[in-house]
């Protein structure tokens, strides 16, 4: 019993010993476990901490690089556009002076074909010389021979005889000579006399239109421009299909243009649409009733303003239709001429002339005052004035002196009268009269306006001046941006382009100007 109580105690004691080491063993797994699990919850965050600033890096280094993709791109783009506009403007000026270059390449071919028929002609002409010379060689020793024989003279005789009829030869063929020279250039110069005309008839239309066929009506504001147009433009469509004239709405303040052959119309137009304007009532019913007022108060002025002619005149047993195309006359000018005043003018200087003379100066005053009767209707019908005239006196039974007259003043037919030759000559004087006649001041403000426009278009010229009452126009041009040669082109550009697009007479000048001013101020 004794020997089993220490055994048991030393199995009791090893039992709680191993006990107890299993509980610290488990008690040091369980904190190694503790503690591998912090480790892995830590390198779990070091790697997701390390993840994050690797994503943060990569999306900095990706915004890096869009950034600099999209520098490159702009620096890329600017190079671009500025080989574009390097190579437009290149391609400009080569434009330019292909077109030099082809209008060089014109003249020259032109001078060349001139050079060629001189040259054939100067070769047809030593052809007929040489053949000639070769044909008075033979004709020496011809006359020589005959002269000897014949003439049983000397060869020095012979000789002077022969000298003496090449001399006579040598004179006609000079003058032959000179008479075709003198015809070619005679025909030439009329070639030239008709271009001339052409030309001149060209480019003065277009101002003599201008001038015959607008009327300018003034505007209180530019508001009413709108109202003049209407809804969907009903009203201006209802003006011009009530006057028959157009009406131009454009930039010009404060006011529009009536346009149309036909002057009557236009002054009934101008006269309707001014009262519009001043009534403010503008609709399609009120302008037509405003039209048809003016219309009748026209178809008065113009009885009274015919009548008034012929009493000025002193003529009398007019027919009352020719009265009223007298009147008609009023509302037509001629390069700013009113046709009625030159009409009575004609008349007045024709009578006086014909008192002068002796002869019959009542007939003179009446052929002088309806000489410019057709022109009371050539907008509305074929023919000139002067033969359309002729036929409305021939119907309204007008003498044979009168219809000759208005015949023979554009020389249509050969005069059988004192008066009709007496006629002309006071339409000419009318018309020469200092001051009769006068440019339109619309047409040349319009002309020194378009001529700076043009020089403004081109590129490079800073400034413009219209001078000289427009016929010369100053061109400043850009110093930097234009050379001396550039400059000369531009003026030749230019001066082009004018000739092509505007009509005038005479000439304009196209001055050029390019200099350097450097300013400094000492203080």
């Amino acid at each position: 019993m004794e020997i089993l109580i220490p055994i048991l105690a030393a199995v009791a004691g090893g039992a709680a010993g191993a006990i107890a080491h299993r509980m610290a063993v488990q008690s040091r797994i369980g904190s190694a476990q503790q503690e591998a699990t912090r480790i892995t919850d830590h390198a779990q965050s070091e790697a997701k901490a390390i993840r994050k600033e690797a994503e943060l890096e990569r999306k900095e280094l990706l915004g890096r690089a869009e950034l600099e993709a999209e520098r490159l791109r702009d620096e890329a783009h600017k190079a671009a556009d500025q080989t574009h506009k390097a190579l437009e403007d290149e391609r400009t000026h080569l434009a330019a002076e292909a077109k030099r270059l082809e209008a060089e390449e014109q003249r020259l071919s032109q001078r060349s074909e001139a050079l060629e028929l001189r040259d054939k002609k100067q070769e047809e002409a030593t052809a007929r010389l040489h053949e000639k010379e070769e044909r008075l060689d033979r004709l020496i020793d011809d006359k020589v021979k005959e002269l000897a024989n014949i003439a049983h003279l000397s060869i020095e005789q012979a000789k002077e005889e022969l000298t003496r009829h090449l001399e006579e030869e040598a004179r006609h063929e000079a003058a032959w000579l000179i008479t075709q020279i003198e015809d070619e250039a005679r025909q030439e110069g009329e070639a030239r006399a008709q271009k001339i005309m052409s030309l001149a008839m060209q480019r003065m239309a277009s101002d003599h239109v201008s001038e015959h066929a607008i009327s300018v009506v003034p505007l209180p504001s530019d508001e009413m421009k709108g109202r003049i147009i209407g809804r969907e433009g009903r009203n201006i469509r209802a003006f011009e299909a009530a006057t028959g004239i157009d009406v131009v709405i454009d930039d010009t303040p404060e006011a529009v243009v009536v346009s149309g052959f036909n002057s009557v119309r236009r002054e009934v137009a101008r006269m309707a649409l001014t009262r519009l304007v001043k009534d403010g009532r503008i609709h399609p019913a009120h302008i037509e009733e405003t039209v048809a007022k003016c219309q009748t108060e026209i178809d008065k002025l113009i009885l009274e303003a015919g009548k008034r002619a012929v009493y000025e005149v002193d003529v009398q047993g007019l027919h009352p239709e020719i009265v009223k195309l007298l009147g008609r006359l009023n509302y037509r000018t001629s390069f700013g001429q009113n046709q009625l005043d030159h009409a009575k003018e004609v008349a007045l200087l024709s009578g006086i002339m014909a008192s002068e003379l002796g002869c019959d100066a009542a007939m003179a005053r009446r052929a002088g005052l309806l000489h410019d009767l057709g022109k009371a209707v050539d907008q509305e019908m074929e023919g000139d004035h002067a033969h359309i005239g002729a036929d409305i006196a021939k119907r309204y039974k007008e003498p044979e002196t009168v219809i000759n007259a208005i015949l023979y003043h554009h020389a249509m037919v050969e005069p059988n009268s004192v008066e009709s030759i007496l006629v002309a000559a006071a339409d000419a004087l009318s018309a020469a009269r200092p001051g009769a006649r006068m440019e339109a001041a619309e047409t040349h403000v319009k002309r020194l306006t378009d001529l700076e426009r043009i020089a403004g278009e081109h590129d490079g010229v800073e400034k413009a001046y219209a001078i000289q009452a427009g016929r010369e126009i100053r061109v400043i041009v850009d110093y930097d941006r234009m050379g001396d040669a550039e400059a000369r082109q531009a003026a030749k550009e230019i001066a082009e382009q004018i000739q092509q697009e505007m009509t005038y007479p005479g000439q304009i000048k196209v001055v050029a100007i390019r200099e350097s001013r450097f300013v400094e101020f000492a203080k």
